[in-house]
């Protein structure tokens, strides 16, 4: 096991526990080292078995990384690729880990990834509290969003990137898709947590000329990719006609903000609809009642991608879906488990991609190397960062020294030395004599708000320094 340095989880379901814990410990197995021929940071985290580094990949581990971020630096994930970016404002999606050149496709010439800098901005600076850092990377996030704008947005204010900038490699409309919800959202995600990171430094222009952005692809999302007879997104074609397949990027706009509340209920109804994405495995990257949709999963044809389970989860987080999205991750955790103790003699592992009906790996015949095993860039959201602000329920704030703890009932379970700004704190329930009591321990003040939706409960109370107890039965 690692040194200690990351928050231990309690939780009734010990494999939970287990699962989390050797995240931790695989993690250790993952750091690479720059040198002068790269140019890539001294310590840095990567899949062991890649020759390169990408965007996607290093974006989506920095929401994991922060939760051990003295002893795994996130940030280094994001300063690989700033260090690259080019005059005109350009970060290509992969670079060389011998060399540090881009690493350019044919399907994909300009190299482009999911613009989700800011976003992996924003809640860095919410985990580990550094403002300087925003400041810093400001001018660098500004260029690579003109670049995008100049490189792939159309007169019609949307944007056409290549199928392979989706991340999403065998999508049926992959080919005939010009205008991708996925990308477009995500473009829009791009501009909200630029403007966000705009009001955190107090700058009135950034936050208002960003919010500007936002609020323009808002508009071109909602009124040409919503099908309110079929309540879901659609990808456009060059023609901007609607490709009718139900896929995973309708659900981007949750975490964007995007739909109402009529559209938001639309969306949830799919995501709880057995016949399209409410499967046992919660979600699959493509609708069970399309027609190229696979038992097995063969990649972007079935397969449940914890990135894209992570989104969504996220999105519901943003409507207050709290219970339902914490199902959907203790559901989704019981897969990974199945595999990580599987029966007989072979050795667990966790994977890339699960079947979306049945335990196991997902399965694409004729292709060797799907899914990849033990890929934690991806995994490890589910089975740490899903773990701690779903399962567990805590959401933090360093800057704002806020701990939220959301449960749908109260259960025995918890965290111990969860950093919050320099400040080691614990928060267990347990059941007493006495009723549901909670145990804090912290070394300096914070703020603690406990919302328990089963009974209609929310309080907040300045944590004082030291040990304390609460009784919820007297909140």
């Amino acid at each position: 096991m690692i040194k200690k340095g990351f928050p231990s989880i309690h939780f009734y379901d010990q494999d939970f526990v287990d699962i989390y814990n050797k995240s931790w410990a695989w993690i250790q197995d993952s750091w690479k080292k720059g040198t002068s021929r790269n140019g890539l940071q001294s310590r840095y985290f990567n899949y062991p078995g890649s020759s390169t580094i990408h965007q996607w990949e290093a974006c989506l581990s920095t929401f994991f990384l922060v939760y051990n971020n003295r002893f795994f630096p996130a940030s280094p994930c994001l300063d690989n690729f700033y260090g690259k970016q080019e005059a005109g404002g350009a970060i290509r999606g992969e670079y060389n880990c011998s060399t540090g050149k881009p690493v350019l496709h044919d399907n994909n010439p300009e190299g482009v990834h999911p613009p989700l800098f800011s976003w992996a901005e924003y809640n860095l600076y919410h985990k580990v509290g550094n403002k300087k850092r925003l400041k810093d990377v400001l001018p660098i996030l500004e260029k690579y969003f003109v670049w995008l704008e100049e490189t792939f947005k159309k007169p019609n204010g949307l944007y056409a990137v290549p199928g392979a900038a989706r991340m999403m490699d065998n999508l049926p409309t992959l080919k005939e898709t010009e205008y991708p919800v996925d990308f477009n959202t995500q473009q829009a995600i791009n501009a909200l947590y630029m403007s966000e990171i705009g009001d955190i430094l107090n700058d009135k222009e950034i936050s208002f000329k960003y919010k500007r952005h936002y609020f323009s692809l808002k508009t071109r999302i909602t009124s040409l990719m919503w099908n309110s007879e079929d309540g879901i997104y659609y990808d456009l074609d060059k023609n901007e006609q609607q490709l009718k397949v139900k896929t995973i990027a309708a659900f981007w706009p949750l975490l964007a903000e995007i739909p109402n509340e009529e559209k938001v209920e639309k969306l949830v109804a799919h995501l709880k609809n057995p016949d399209t994405f409410g499967l046992e495995n919660p979600f699959p990257t493509l609708a069970a009642n399309e027609p190229a949709f696979s038992e097995l999963g063969e990649g972007c044809r079935g397969s449940v991608y914890p990135p894209f389970t992570f989104m969504v989860i996220k999105g519901l987080e943003k409507y207050g879906q709290y219970e339902f999205a914490r199902e959907c991750a203790i559901r989704h955790l019981y897969y990974m488990l199945d595999t990580l103790h599987p029966e007989g003699k072979e050795k667990g592992t966790i994977h890339e991609a699960y079947l979306p009906r049945k335990e196991g790996p997902a399965q694409w015949p004729g292709k060797d190397d799907f899914p990849r095993p033990m890929f934690l860039p991806y995994t490890a959201l589910s089975s740490l960062t899903l773990m701690i602000e779903n399962v567990i329920g805590l959401y933090i704030s360093l800057p704002r020294k806020t701990v939220d703890w959301i449960v749908p009932t109260l259960e025995i379970m918890g965290i111990e030395d969860l950093s919050l700004k320099r400040n080691m704190i614990t928060i267990l329930s347990n059941k007493s004599g006495r009723g549901w009591e909670i145990r804090l321990e912290s070394e300096k003040l914070y703020y603690f708000t406990i919302n328990i939706l089963s009974e209609n409960k929310k309080k907040t109370l300045p944590i004082p320094s030291g040990k304390c107890s609460m009784l919820i039965d007297k909140l």
